[in-house]
């Protein structure tokens, strides 16, 4: 890990981006912590980190005022980092589907997703076992946002993530719904309900499928983008009961 730029933001938090071999990513933390920070890792949607950052950074701040450190990176295939042409053909084929109007088919939705997933959770844990190293961060780690099925990838095999958010809003490879039944860890799942880039009932079959003994459906109503400020102070009390 190389940090590459560095910055104190208003309200203290410290800011640094970093290069991890080619994978660019941020690290947010507390500007008065006394002791190891607990870790949130922050999942996006693949947009790059740059279109990113505003909501990015915004949720950074809110760890950072309950006293832990987050970080994020670049998915393959987004930002800078080269493009992939099997990735670009399968969501110009999803693009045809939707316009078309008809449903998405199990194909597309396995070579759209499921490359990315086996790309990025690698990536997400050699990312983690970085940031560990560092004297400024020490434990639990929790995972929050998206994309979903890299959410319940990493929550399967990373026995270091104790507790995981998620956002419904994409879709979800059959195989990540079965590997959501080895997912035990404590759970807090984000859906809009009439999120209209989102089969509800899709989402639903996967919230049922997780493994938890301990996993809580937030249900809003409204589109996409219409997730009420009130659903990000929920997530906070998720995470402040787990990582400290």
């Amino acid at each position: 890990m190389r940090f590459t730029t560095e910055q104190r933001l208003d309200d203290g938090v410290l800011e640094r981006e970093f290069t991890l071999g080619e994978i660019p990513g941020i690290l947010w933390t507390p500007g008065s912590a006394s002791a190891p920070a607990p870790l949130v890792l922050l999942g996006h949607p693949g947009l790059g980190l740059r279109r990113m950052y505003p909501r990015l950074a915004a949720r950074a701040r809110r760890c950072a005022a309950d006293g832990f450190a987050a970080a994020t990176i670049e998915l393959p295939g987004s930002g800078d980092r080269p493009r992939w042409a099997a990735a670009e053909r399968a969501r110009a084929d999803l693009r045809r589907a939707l316009e078309a109007g008809g449903p998405v088919s199990d194909e597309i939705i396995d070579e759209l997703v499921l490359p990315l997933v086996d790309h990025a959770v690698p990536e997400w844990q050699a990312a983690l076992d970085a940031l560990l190293a560092l004297p400024e961060i020490g434990g639990p780690v929790g995972y929050s946002g998206g994309v979903i099925s890299i959410g319940v990838r990493l929550a399967a095999v990373e026995p270091r993530i104790v507790a995981a958010g998620l956002f419904a809003g994409s879709f979800v490879p059959r195989a990540i719904v079965e590997e959501a039944r080895q997912v035990t860890i404590p759970l807090h799942v984000l859906l809009q309900w009439d999120d209209e880039g989102n089969d509800r009932q899709a989402a639903l079959v996967l919230f049922d499928a997780f493994g938890s003994p301990e996993k809580t459906l937030h249900a809003n109503m409204g589109g996409h983008t219409g997730v009420p400020p009130f659903a990000g102070e929920d997530a906070a009390r998720f995470f402040a009961r787990h990582l400290r």
